[in-house]
């Protein structure tokens, strides 16, 4: 009796691995995740998500150097209108808010900033490319640090380097008693955390949406593709074929809010080390 129960599960792998092959051709296979983000090199030590940073920046300065040489005196179309809608909007809802007539010299930095993350963050949408590249960190990661170093130095430059960090380690209006918990919290809070923060918003944001684009539409190409039970598993493709729809729209928003949402906290930082008074 043993010997053929033994005889018996040494033919189970033999007899089920055509099976498991078989199962594994069909369903829903969710690619590996370095497949989704790491994109091969064009040639070497440069991939697509560098070219989609240089064609970023070099699409930014060839918009602003075809307005600049539009005559002033004519009222403004095409490519002159949307430089100055873009200028209005940095400086009417950025620079105004945040650092008042005082910081308006800090529109061209900001603006740069702005058209520069946005034309990264818009890819993740456009057909073919569909990868935003501000979800990989090392771009969001090197803008965070350009805002840490001008915030700083900033603040180094309009207060001094003591003065500066007096009013960073030593806010006023807390009593000195507090500063023993309240300097390292300070220290830690605005030299450290902030370009942290600023990486992990832009980046966790974009490779969310990048992620949930990717998985939506495999889920309704593999039930569109279904060999069972097919009529009901097309009707119900058409559930995340929506939803693929509707977060590609949203993308384009997300897109647009985060690249205001990095430039408006950059603005803050720069008031903030300007006038730490206030």
């Amino acid at each position: 009796m043993l010997g053929l129960v033994f005889s018996h599960i040494a033919h189970l792998p033999a007899a089920t691995e055509p099976v498991e092959a078989e199962e594994s051709t069909r369903g829903l296979h969710f690619p590996e995740i370095n497949t989704i983000l790491r994109w091969k090199d064009l040639f070497p030590t440069f991939n697509k998500i560098a070219l989609i940073a240089c064609a970023a920046a070099l699409i930014g300065i060839v918009v602003y150097l075809l307005a600049s040489r539009k005559d002033p005196m004519k009222a403004p179309k095409g490519t002159r209108n949307i430089a100055e809608i873009g200028v209005e909007f940095i400086e009417e809802q950025v620079v105004m808010p945040t650092m008042g007539k005082s910081g308006l010299g800090w529109t061209p930095f900001l603006l740069s900033l702005f058209i520069f993350i946005y034309l990264c963050n818009a890819p993740g949408i456009i057909p073919f490319i569909q990868m935003p590249a501000t979800a990989r960190m090392a771009i969001p990661l090197v803008l965070s640090l350009l805002v840490w170093v001008v915030f700083i130095g900033t603040g180094v430059k309009h207060n001094g380097l003591g003065g500066y960090a007096k009013s960073v380690l030593f806010p006023p209006g807390v009593p000195k008693a507090l500063y023993i918990l309240v300097t390292p919290i300070e220290f830690i809070s605005t030299i450290i955390v902030r370009p942290f923060s600023l990486t992990v918003r832009l980046f966790a944001n974009m490779l969310a949406g990048h992620i949930l684009l990717v998985t939506f539409a495999l889920l309704s190409e593999a039930m569109f593709k279904a060999e069972t039970m097919q009529p009901i598993l097309n009707v119900m493709g058409i559930l995340p074929l929506f939803m693929l729809i509707f977060l590609t729209l949203f993308e384009l928003l997300v897109a647009f809010l985060q690249a205001y949402i990095f430039v408006i906290l950059a603005a803050v930082y720069i008031g903030g080390a300007t006038h730490p008074e206030h």
